[in-house]
């Protein structure tokens, strides 16, 4: 696998939490622990595709 789809497969994940963490905060009752770990690993993502980018100037 290269960088190039490390990345592609970080970004497709990044959108999918993006995704899971609108309908969890538009539940009549969302779960806000579970909406806390959804960002923190969406944030962990964002963080490492920036890394990779940056390594593969």
């Amino acid at each position: 696998m290269t960088i190039e789809d490390r990345v592609e497969t970080l970004k497709s994940r990044h959108a999918r939490l993006e995704h899971e963490i609108d309908e969890e905060i538009h539940r009549p009752l969302p779960d806000w622990v579970h909406v806390t770990q959804l960002k923190r690993e969406k944030l962990r993502i964002k963080e490492e595709i920036e890394r990779m980018t940056m390594a593969a100037r």
